[in-house]
């Protein structure tokens, strides 16, 4: 038996029949009630389509229903009959994912855990937090406030932990805190059976075999789905401000995050933002009062429990920054100031979506997701801009600087969609040949990055995945075909 699985080596997959399906959604209506659960269009709309679906879902693009489970228990109970029957099932949480996560290859049951938002329990001389898959990171915050304490990553308003475990995000905070696999000590997870397992207990370390934890993360809901999480916890930065250089070339502002790290220094934040983006921020009048530079940008945040070493690491960040031909230095130490200028950044992709629908009355939007290490990231921003021009196609661009993660928002309109898309692929082998990833925390999903992998990680790698899904989930109901094509006829793709 080989350790490795092959697509072509595969049958299509076979689920249950129409008539099984709607005998089955009887049985889990009966579990969770009739309240929880709908097949309302609209539904079945929005737990069908995000951003990277340019058109409405097809009927066989929909799932038969949404369930809302409140309970670990509901959740393994309705798998359970799901993998009885073989019924395809769709974990969904804050529906925030943008590479289709939770678009039904064969429709199935989808599982909607946004009622399971409890916070179980804080254990606050631990850092650490026991919560439900349905708890927004922001909400879950603002409980911690009373306590100085918060979780680390923070992707896009509205994301919930289960999507954030699913899909390893992370966002502005990864260059201090880490990925969401970086933030989590355990798991419960329902297996593809219903089997209800816990990956660990709740101890900083330990070497007690396989690191099942971080098996799940990332798994984008193929392998099981997490009905509760220990998450770790942070006590908030103090005396935290947010330092502002502009930079004429984008090489001068990655080779200042490059010094930055080699100064020794440690930074919360360390974003960019290139000069169309800061164009988009001024024509838009999103940015303030404040009147913005239309050059690139880098925002950097910093703190120190000590004022006399915050101001030493001011210092050397405005060393660094004049050494790289920075200007406009400006350090925001009031807290108003320092919430308008994350503003701009927390809402660039709706700022950008603005400025696209003034400048393109009928544009929107795709964002991408590569990651390459950090000096490869002035050619990979050039060489993929100058292609969008010649393309004439509009982006702006912007990213985690500090680990290379790069999102370059392609505007377009319905005539050019399927030329930003093949772009934005380009951009994607261009990062791989930079030795970068092309996700470096929206995931997988079922965009073309699926064949993508192949070239990343070598055909055997995904074939490994393959096994590993299998061994987990022999009948593959667990969200198929997402990461990787477990069914050899499936050819989904964003223009058919």
């Amino acid at each position: 038996m080989s350790s490795t699985t092959k697509l072509h080596d595969l049958k299509p997959l076979q689920f249950a029949s129409e008539d099984t399906i709607q005998s089955a959604m009887k049985n889990i209506s009966q579990i969770v009630g009739p309240d929880n659960m709908t097949v309302s269009k609209s539904e079945l709309d929005n737990h069908s389509t995000d951003s990277s679906n340019f058109v409405p879902p097809k009927d066989h693009e929909r799932p038969h229903c949404i369930v809302y489970p409140t309970s670990a228990e509901q959740v393994s109970q309705i798998v359970k009959i799901c993998h009885d029957e073989n019924i395809p099932v769709v974990p969904y949480s804050g529906g925030t994912a943008i590479e289709g996560h939770f678009i039904p290859t064969h429709r199935g049951i989808c599982i909607d855990v946004s009622k399971m938002n409890k916070i179980v329990q804080l254990h606050e001389d631990d850092l650490d937090v026991v919560v439900q898959p349905g708890v927004g990171w922001m909400e879950l915050n603002e409980y911690l406030e009373p306590y100085n304490l918060m979780f680390g990553p923070d992707p896009g308003p509205g994301a919930m932990i289960g999507g954030i475990l699913a899909t390893n995000a992370s966002g502005t905070n990864a260059v201090r805190y880490g990925a969401a696999k970086d933030n989590v000590l355990s798991m419960t997870v329902v297996l593809a059976d219903g089997t209800i397992i816990k990956t660990k207990n709740r101890p900083r370390k330990s070497s007690n075999g396989y690191n099942l934890t971080n098996l799940f993360v990332g798994s984008e809901g193929t392998l099981g789905i997490v009905v509760e999480a220990t998450l770790k916890l942070h006590v908030k930065p103090k005396n935290e401000v947010i330092a502002m250089i502009n930079f004429k070339s984008i090489t001068d502002a990655t080779k200042t995050v490059s010094g930055l790290f080699k100064s020794g220094i440690t930074c919360n934040a360390l974003e960019f933002m290139d000069d169309r983006q800061m164009l988009a921020i001024s024509e838009m009048g999103t940015g303030g009062e404040r009147t913005w530079s239309p050059h690139h940008l880098l925002l950097i945040k910093l703190s120190s429990p000590n004022l006399n070493s915050l101001n030493d690491v001011i210092k050397t960040v405005k060393d660094v920054g004049i050494e790289n031909n920075g200007f406009n230095i400006e350090i925001a130490k009031d807290d108003e100031t320092k919430e308008e200028i994350w503003r701009v950044r927390k809402t660039l992709l709706w700022n950008s979506l603005q400025w696209a629908k003034k400048v393109k009355p009928n544009a929107t939007i795709l964002p991408t997701d590569v990651c390459v290490p950090v000096s490869k990231l002035p050619e990979l921003i050039t060489k993929t801009m100058d292609r969008l021009n010649d393309a004439d196609l509009l982006a702006t661009a912007a990213g985690h600087a500090g680990d290379g993660n790069l999102h370059v928002l392609v505007i377009f309109e319905p005539d050019q969609a399927k030329v930003a898309h093949e772009l934005i692929n380009e951009m994607s082998k261009l990062a791989i040949e930079l030795d970068g990833t092309v996700s470096g925390e929206h995931g997988i999903g079922v965009s073309d990055k699926r064949e993508l992998l192949e070239q990343e990680l070598g055909i055997e790698t995904i074939d490994l995945m393959r096994t590993i899904k299998f061994a987990l989930d022999k009948k593959g109901i667990l969200n198929p075909d997402h990461i990787f094509k477990i069914d050899p006829s499936e050819d989904r793709h964003p223009f058919s």
